[in-house]
């Protein structure tokens, strides 16, 4: 039988978009298909990430896709405040749409909902079926039934502003801000000297997202910087997991041999819910995969991901306490003294890469939590075991 590609990529997001254009880059005589319900690849994000966070290789082949770069970033807390070196750089949908779709051509189906996903077969809405050597599902639906979570919940808004906005570089948490509903802090990144991207954002513990409120709530916290909003060029909304503790093997099993990536293979930050480094790693993965049938890739991919939950123990730790100790209004208290550490310890942590040192000096001091309370939510829900996997 022939077959309709050697890999069939369903969703066009960010995982599987930088899969698919790895490939290209890396092993262009392969057949990828990749499919996509939506008008364009990306849907409507803007996807940021620090420097540290990859390897110099990793930025040299995501270049293309960054539209905005800064040196370093600030925080704001009530008693305290304090700017970062390293740069910070964001992607936006528009540019992620075009470059692949530039780079893939008919390798890209547009408005292609799928209906049902097998290892190496899908059928589509209209009720065709594609065949390939493998599927990889990453349409980005959250596993709920297996993961425990805290959300991370935005609203984003594109303002012209009728002045310069003044800011060098992006304010990642102003948690200066009323504390509602959680966690609360507001996020701007200077697009040009005229526009910012303001979210409001909530670590909370319900996914409901008050839109409406956070619609008036971003224009008015524009104003109160100074700012004078013109035109409202943009908005995009979000709800992010915030991994507590989890289940992989059952999540892995319920796959049923298809192989997942991004947020259905629980492949992002436990705790800044970035989910842009984990994409890259994934599609550095599959691209170097010398075999890339279904059995193959479903294992390497559920290796990689159990590898990846296991390493990230400490930060589901860490949310955990942020989340069932710290009383919600109170929360901005554990992220003020987190903000008050080594420069060093901070690149790590956003990178995912805390040593012992980092973690015992997180942990260390005057928690700014009830010590009761933390040491009941760091063992209130123990994570499930992950056995390691004997090596070939």
């Amino acid at each position: 039988m022939t077959l309709d590609a050697d890999l069939l990529l369903v969703g066009g997001g960010l995982a599987n978009g930088l899969i698919a254009w790895r490939l290209r880059q890396l092993r262009p005589q392969l057949r990828v298909l990749l499919l996509e319900a939506g008008p364009a690849l990306g849907g409507n994000h803007t996807w940021s990430f620090h420097d540290a966070d990859l390897t110099r290789e990793q930025r040299h082949w995501l270049a293309p896709l960054v539209v905005w770069r800064w040196p370093g970033y600030t925080v704001r807390f009530p008693q305290r405040e304090r700017r970062f070196g390293g740069n910070y750089a964001s992607i936006s949908s528009e540019r992620f749409d075009a470059t692949l779709r530039g780079a893939l051509g008919d390798s890209v189906r547009l408005q292609a909902p799928v209906e049902a996903v097998e290892p190496t077969r899908v059928r589509l809405a209209d009720g065709r079926v594609l065949t390939a050597g493998a599927v990889i599902d990453g349409r980005g639906g959250v596993p709920r039934r297996h993961l425990r979570l805290g959300w991370q919940k935005f609203v984003g808004q594109v303002w012209r502003l009728e002045r310069p906005h003044g800011l060098h570089v992006p304010l990642l948490m102003d948690a200066t801000q009323p504390q509602l509903d959680g966690y609360r802090f507001l996020y701007s990144l200077p697009l040009d000297p005229h526009t910012v991207l303001i979210e409001d954002t909530f670590y909370a513990d319900g996914e409901q997202l008050p839109v409406g409120l956070l619609r008036q709530a971003i224009p008015d916290y524009a104003r109160a910087q100074g700012w004078t909003p013109v035109e409202l060029q943009r908005e995009e909304l979000g709800v992010l997991p915030i991994a507590l503790d989890g289940d992989m093997h059952a999540l892995w099993a319920e796959a049923a041999g298809v192989t997942r990536s991004g947020l259905s293979a629980a492949l992002f930050h436990p705790t800044t819910g970035y989910t842009l480094p984990d994409a890259v790693r994934l599609a550095e993965l599959v691209a170097g995969l010398d075999d890339l049938r279904a059995a193959p890739l479903f294992a390497a991919v559920r290796s990689h991901a159990l590898r990846r939950w296991r390493a990230q123990g400490f930060y589901r730790l860490l949310n955990r306490m942020l989340f069932l100790a710290a009383r919600p209004e109170e929360r901005w208290q554990v992220m003020q003294r987190f903000y008050g550490l080594p420069d060093g310890l901070i690149e790590r942590f956003y990178a995912g890469h805390s040593h012992l040192a980092d973690q015992a000096r997180i942990l260390s001091g005057k928690p700014p939590v009830p010590i009761p309370a933390a040491v009941r939510a760091a063992f209130a829900a123990r994570p499930h075991p992950v056995p390691r996997e004997r090596s070939a």
